[in-house]
């Protein structure tokens, strides 16, 4: 099954509570990679565009700011309403523009629903949270910290999770009374504007949300660096995000960054080998391994080693992987030729430098002829110098590495640059709260799949981020401090 060929699709910018046409009738040709094939063109922003956002944005700010949170959790409630009846086109549109399989689509789908239902009830709290009395040494002053929105936010989301990153920044930047310009991937602007249809809906005044579509030269750049800009929340490579942060110190404006990773998977000889095998393959090939997540270093204790990847290797040849649409696809392309090519080269380098190919590396039986896929990868000693072992590949291929102790699984986990995510499978309680301590990483789960709740934290440590998303701390990224000190009246 595919889309239906009939199949309309939003093309433009939203500004100012309009749709409409890039400033110089631009466009950016968007591909299918599940078969190569034109989908639409969408248009293609610029400098201009992104000054008619920003200033429509300002515009709304000072009304907006001044809406109760109460008013604000009912218009992200409505979001919510809006998204759920529009569950199967978003999740449609995922699948053809991404390359997600249907399953995973509508997890994605679901996790923009429970963004915005818990930034709803975070925003409702904020009526009687934004002031908060701190006790002094001193009977003479009354001191306050007041939560202020902090303007207006440039919000620059990847193509890997179209909509879950965008509500991630964008239901709680709206919640903290923050108005916004959205600049989606032009890899991946279908799903996002289909989004942006759903929040236009709901009647929030203009200029409150707009969105921007276009290539990171093109609107990200100038996004970043106008001055009219409070903040910026960035997702993507971290050498884009390096240059986001230089381009930010210009103005001095703030800054979260959502970066790389290159994480671990720790397998300890008492771990349940069924558990281990799923954990692994989810870690390594959910979404075709392009996630920033992804736990693409598998540790394993050395006695295990050679019947979890007995039992890995033929649970891998099981995956299917196909037409995001067909029945049974567990796993689909990669988002577009360049990340094939990107992958294709790692898997080249890798067996240059040495590391033993157990199974995968190159295209799949029985996939769509023009279409971006690679099979699930899986390679066996890895030199700790390899780019295979110490980059960010973003595409499904597993590196396998032995260890003989716990200090030396953790040595070899912290060995990175990076610190996003780890996960620890073994039976002993104690051992997995004691690696979970020892690990340089944001998010750790042990004996568990990679569940993220809106209610909790997401980023990492070292090169990996700068802030947090989810939880109070999401909202607190687009919130400024303000201290009030008050002599108090004699009475």
């Amino acid at each position: 099954m595919n889309a239906p060929n009939n199949t309309r699709f939003l093309a433009q910018h939203y500004i100012d509570g309009r749709w409409v046409d890039g400033a110089l009738g631009r466009t950016i040709a968007v591909i299918n990679p599940a078969t190569g094939a034109h989908l639409a063109d969408v248009a293609a922003g610029t400098a201009d565009d992104v000054e008619l956002a920003v200033t429509s944005a300002a515009r709304a700010f000072p009304a907006w700011r001044q809406t109760t949170g109460t008013e604000r959790a009912r218009y992200l409630r409505a979001i919510v309403t809006e998204v759920e009846a529009r569950r199967e086109r978003l999740a449609m549109l995922q699948s053809l523009n991404n390359g997600k399989p249907q399953e995973e689509a509508h997890m994605d789908v679901d996790d923009v629903i429970a963004t915005f239902r818990y930034y709803a009830q975070l925003a409702e709290r904020l009526d009687d949270a934004t002031t908060e009395e701190v006790s002094v040494p001193s009977a003479e002053h009354r001191v306050r910290i007041r939560r202020e929105p902090c303007g207006v936010a440039a919000l620059i989301v990847p193509w890997n999770f179209p909509m879950v990153t965008t509500a991630w920044k964008l239901a709680p930047a709206l919640a903290a009374g923050c108005t916004v310009v959205l600049k989606p991937s032009e890899i991946t602007p279908l799903p996002e504007l289909e989004l942006a249809s759903a929040i236009a809906s709901v009647g929030m005044p203009a200029g409150v949300f707009n969105a921007v579509t276009g290539t990171g030269a093109d609107v990200g750049a100038p996004l970043v660096a106008h001055p009219g800009v409070a903040k910026v929340s960035f997702t993507g490579s971290t050498g884009v995000g390096q240059t986001v942060m230089k381009t930010a110190s210009d103005t001095l404006k703030g800054v979260s960054l959502e970066l790389g990773g290159k994480s671990s998977i720790m397998v300890f000889d008492d771990a349940d080998l069924d558990l281990a095998v799923e954990l692994v393959e989810a870690g390594g090939f959910f979404n075709s391994g392009q996630m920033c997540s992804a736990t693409s270093r598998v540790l394993v204790a050395r006695e295990l080693a050679p019947t979890l990847l007995a039992r890995l290797v033929k649970r891998v040849g099981q995956i299917v992987v196909g037409d995001p649409f067909a029945s049974g696809v567990q796993m689909g392309p990669l988002v577009n030729r360049a990340q094939l090519e990107r992958v294709r080269g790692h898997i080249e380098q890798g067996i240059a430098d040495g590391a033993r190919l157990i199974t995968g590396g190159g295209r799949p039986a029985g996939v769509p002829e023009q279409g971006f896929f690679i099979a699930p990868t899986i390679f066996a000693n890895v030199p700790s110098t390899s780019a295979l072992w110490r980059d960010e590949i973003f595409g499904p291929v597993l590196c396998f590495r032995e260890f003989d102790t716990e200090q030396e699984a953790v040595e070899l986990a912290n060995d990175s640059e990076y610190g996003l995510v780890a996960t620890v499978v073994t039976a002993d309680e104690a051992r997995g709260e004691r690696v979970a301590r020892a690990l340089e990483a944001g998010v750790v789960w042990v004996n568990a799949p990679q569940l993220i709740y809106p209610q909790t934290s997401w980023g990492g440590y070292k090169r990996s981020s700068i802030g947090r998303e989810l939880g109070p701390f999401g909202l607190a990224a687009f919130q400024e401090i303000k201290q009030v000190l008050t002599r108090r009246q004699a009475n």
